[in-house]
């Protein structure tokens, strides 16, 4: 819902505060009530923080996630946090990525739906159709992460790492869009670099600027492939791979150290079940 691991702590406190507040024996469905404070406290949070995003020097990518590798076995739990879906989701406005959301990661019906964003079954229906088909035009191909993946990702770094500029080329899809996220702290690419051309020279670029004191680490992140680079003992650069069909598609980056703050931390995501209930 919000891209970023320190607001939905905040969220989660003060949804925390709220339910503490209550007695728990005058709530019929306890997960109901805190799926409807949760939710309206996110609401209210993208809301306030839609200016800040506007005035994001550079581009803005949501804050990696690093998830357990059985993450990547749940595709549609792998997508819904992927860098690419999370850019999508962006794009929707509050009420339209809550109800997305809710409806096609979580599986809650348009009724229960209704009671969390205060809106009718039928305005919800409504949302929920316009917001999956934002999401279906704009969506992107993707693999999770898998042995094959991984795979790309090291001939990839081996080519990057060596010079070898045809081998470099053939990893990458002839559209492959590279994107940066430095939040004007380090020095990033402002755009998106597009083009296999255009991104096999930025990637060259950007290793002849690290030093021998640079180790790269595999991890998943976002339900993806990714590379860790860290420097005397300190992650600062953090590339997840976006995989289709054997070739790089898309590339995401994130170097704003506010952002790689949480980067350690593992998330073992999981969708969960629920039982109906009838608000």
């Amino acid at each position: 819902m919000l891209g970023s691991t320190a607001d939905a702590e905040d969220v989660l406190q003060e949804s925390y505060l709220r339910w503490s507040a209550v007695d728990p024996a005058t709530v019929e469905h306890p997960r109901a009530y805190l799926v409807r404070v949760v939710t309206r406290q996110a609401l209210n949070h993208l809301r306030a923080v839609k200016a800040r995003r506007e005035e994001y020097i550079g581009t803005w990518l949501p804050e990696p996630i690093r998830t357990a590798p059985e993450v990547s076995e749940d595709a549609i739990l792998a997508e819904s946090v992927s860098m690419a879906m999370m850019l999508v989701l962006e794009t929707l406005n509050p009420t339209e990525r809550a109800v997305f959301v809710l409806h096609d990661v979580f599986g809650y019906t348009h009724g229960e739906i209704a009671a969390s964003v205060g809106k009718t079954e039928v305005t919800v229906r409504q949302i929920a159709h316009r917001a999956r088909r934002h999401v279906q035009a704009r969506r992107r191909r993707f693999e999770p992460d898998s042995g094959a993946t991984r795979e790309v990702v090291q001939r990839f770094l081996h080519a990057a790492a060596s010079g070898e500029v045809q081998t470099l080329m053939d990893v990458l899809a002839p559209d492959v869009v590279q994107i940066s996220d430095g939040g004007g702290k380090v020095v990033a690419a402002r755009r998106p670099v597009t083009g296999r051309a255009h991104v096999a020279r930025f990637v060259l670029g950007v290793l002849r600027t690290t030093t021998a004191a640079t180790r790269i680490e595999y991890a998943t992140y976002n339900g993806m492939p990714a590379a860790r680079f860290v420097t005397d003992g300190e992650l600062d650069w953090l590339v997840a791979f976006e995989i289709h069909d054997g070739r790089i598609t898309g590339l995401y980056g994130v170097r704003n150290p506010d952002k790689l703050h949480h980067a350690e931390k593992v998330f073992p995501l999981d969708r969960g079940g629920h039982e109906p209930w009838k608000p």
